[in-house]
């Protein structure tokens, strides 16, 4: 498949660009989301594509929304086809990267749930007994299984900037008490469902991140991706092991070697991955999606 590091539609009007996602206006209701092949870390957008990557995670999030609706409503609708919309040129350079889902309003939160003691959490845990400042019982191991899954709210920052962690209070300030509530609620029944069901296919999901939108009558929605290797840890259950940081199914892979470069993350320009990491990388997403979405 030819990576696709941007898209360039001209049937449609662009709204702006994520890190990952091309945002295209349609109606008053309804927009297109392209899930390019490009990757992000460290809050940074890497220069090298991975390539279908856009279409892994285009399919697995329509696959975890279409699995979760008893929980909470999601954008994806049905109304509209992308054949009305594009034409066959442009309908082939996104190759199945592309969704119209429903216009709703973003939250201005990032609803991280941490089920294992692992990443940033477990370097919080060795200084202060705590993650995202909740304290927890003392003797837990690096990838050990929290007690019960902790709801870590982090801002959602530009392209560039660096997201940051908030205390639920602080959330509550920000947006609301009884919001605040609601999203807590429905982030920690939405990853423990999805945790179990992973789990049955040879899954762990270490910690994920979801993101919700509401409507004009204040009605909660998941948008954006969820329950991707994007967005997610994903380890192998047959290699996990508490004490140690188990292989992933997920973008950790180059985060490693990130982490193994003389890199500025503050400010110096991402780096150019080499092939073998590009390839590695696409395999461990390929896998991830078969197990989650091709198991009976």
């Amino acid at each position: 498949m030819q990576p696709l590091y941007e898209s360039n539609l001209t049937s449609l009007p662009l709204i702006g660009k994520g890190k990952v996602r091309d945002i295209y206006d349609i109606d008053d209701k309804h927009m297109l989301i392209v899930t390019t092949d490009r990757i992000s870390a460290f809050d940074a957008v890497l220069p090298t594509p991975i390539p279908g990557k856009g279409r892994i995670l285009t399919e697995t999030a329509q696959f975890w929304m279409n699995k979760t609706t008893a929980i909470v409503p999601n954008q994806l609708t049905n109304d509209l086809a992308l054949a009305d919309y594009l034409t066959s040129d442009e309908l082939a350079q996104l190759d199945g990267r592309g969704m119209i889902v429903k216009k709703l309003k973003p939250l201005p939160v990032e609803a991280i749930v941490r089920g294992y003691l692992v990443g940033s959490g477990w370097k919080e845990y060795k200084k202060k007994q705590s993650v995202c400042g909740i304290k927890l019982p003392k003797g837990l191991v690096q990838a050990q299984q929290l007690p019960e899954p902790l709801f870590t709210p982090s801002t959602k920052a530009e392209v560039g900037d660096h997201d940051e962690n908030i205390s639920f209070e602080r959330l509550c300030e920000i947006m609301g008490e009884e919001k605040s509530q609601k999203v807590k609620a429905i982030a920690l029944a939405l990853y423990q469902f999805a945790a179990e069901f992973a789990k049955e296919r040879g899954i762990i999901i270490a910690d994920t991140k979801f993101e919700f939108g509401e409507d004009e009558n204040g009605e909660i929605y998941l948008i954006d991706e969820a329950l991707t290797p994007d967005s997610s840890r994903f380890w192998p259950a047959s290699s996990y092991a508490e004490g140690s940081n188990p292989p992933s199914f997920d973008k950790q892979y180059i985060r490693d070697y990130l982490e193994s470069l003389d890199w500025n993350k503050k400010s110096a320009t991402a780096p150019e991955l080499p092939e073998d990491v590009v390839k590695r990388t696409l395999e461990k997403y390929q896998e991830a999606q078969a197990r989650l979405t091709e198991n009976p």
